[in-house]
């Protein structure tokens, strides 16, 4: 009897190692593609659409870049829809935008990405299923749990962003420039922050709460859990948060006087050598302070990340202006996005830098 159980007790060792792997195989850090993804559909007021997209980079940390060409388009029509080129790790919902005409029909409007050697499509089209608002698009990135809700919820809105300086700048590479941003919004989603203690009465009492507060944090075993989630879940809560867009960064060099040309393909002059999706890219050539929060759903704990397990928002500042310093490792052509999210909605703004390689 006991070789039995032994043997049993072996056998589900090993298949429990061999779901281990499987698990583990199904998740790459590199070399792994990006998958475009067709959101949904909103109507607007003046009678035209917005096709609403995201993406899928299979990805836990390789960061790829895509000029807009064949291998990065749209069609029909101009293959530049203002979609990313430079593509951020894991789940990105709702990047962007394309607005179609009122007469769109029942066509399909097709983006076509070739990303590590695997082309994929994402087809948008206007079925009545795929239409999506406010309530769906906070359902979808998390903030309302399992599809629950209240009215509160439903009545949030978007954040707004007002930039505070001109939407195109000049700099030069290794000096950093300050964007500053006024965020409001209309606190809705609330953050889960703790409440600060009230202030001790005596010494005693002080002596006690020091003791508290500096003493190593615990967690329970189950804190300490791996999270069990049938969805998506993210921390509400206002924070704003800047990322690397588009870029079309120089390798070396001084960089010339290249022009100020748009952040899509051409008119760059000596801008115009751009990298591709097998190069090292341009993951670190733009840096941010302080470093940001992570706008890809990051679910491991710890991570800076409303979707990660534990993460807390952060204070917002008193007069409502979010300001980052910006440095650029390389010369080139940098489009870069802020957004700002409440945890359910957000507003984006966008940044174009030119920069300029430093005197030889």
């Amino acid at each position: 009897m006991r070789c039995v159980t032994i043997r049993l007790a072996l056998l589900a060792l090993t298949a429990g190692a061999v779901a281990f792997q499987d698990a583990t195989a199904q998740t790459y850090q590199r070399g792994q593609n990006v998958a475009p993804a067709f959101e949904g559909w909103v109507p607007n007021e003046d009678g035209t659409f917005s096709f609403l997209f995201g993406y899928m980079n299979r990805n836990w940390s390789e960061e790829l870049d895509v000029p807009v060409g064949e291998e990065n388009s749209f069609s029909p029509g101009p293959a530049d829809r203002g979609q990313p080129t430079h593509f951020l790790p894991r789940r990105n919902r709702f990047v962007f935008e394309v607005r179609v005409p009122a007469d769109w029909g029942d066509k399909e409007l097709v983006w076509t990405l070739t990303t590590n050697g695997v082309t994929e499509r994402a087809y948008a089209t206007l079925r009545p299923d795929y239409i999506v608002d406010n309530t769906v698009i906070m359902s979808e990135t998390g903030a309302l749990g399992a599809g629950s809700s209240d009215a509160r919820m439903r009545g949030n809105q978007p954040p707004t962003i007002t930039l505070e300086g001109p939407e195109e700048i000049m700099a030069a590479v290794g000096r950093p420039v300050t964007i500053t941003v006024l965020v409001e919004d209309d606190g809705l989603l609330r953050s889960r922050r703790p409440s600060p203690p009230d202030p001790p009465e005596t010494a005693e009492d002080s002596a006690r709460a020091d003791s508290i507060w500096n003493a190593p944090p615990t967690l329970s075993s189950r804190q300490l859990r791996p999270p069990s989630r049938i969805t998506v879940q993210k921390v509400n809560g206002l924070f704003m948060s800047w990322f690397l867009y588009r870029g079309e960064g120089v390798a070396g060099g001084a960089g010339g006087a290249g022009g100020a040309g748009g952040a899509g393909v051409g008119g760059q002059g000596d801008l115009r050598a751009e990298v591709g999706a097998n190069d090292p890219g341009l993951a670190g050539a733009v840096t941010f302070d302080p470093p940001q929060i992570k706008v890809w759903e990051d679910t491991r704990a710890g991570a800076n990340s409303p979707w990660a397990p534990l993460w807390v928002p952060p204070a917002l500042p008193e007069d409502g202006r979010w300001t980052v310093d910006v440095t650029f490792d390389r010369p080139g052509t940098y489009l870069l996005r802020g957004r700002a999210d409440d945890g359910g909605l957000y507003a984006d703004v966008e940044v174009k830098v030119v920069v300029r390689g430093t005197a030889s």
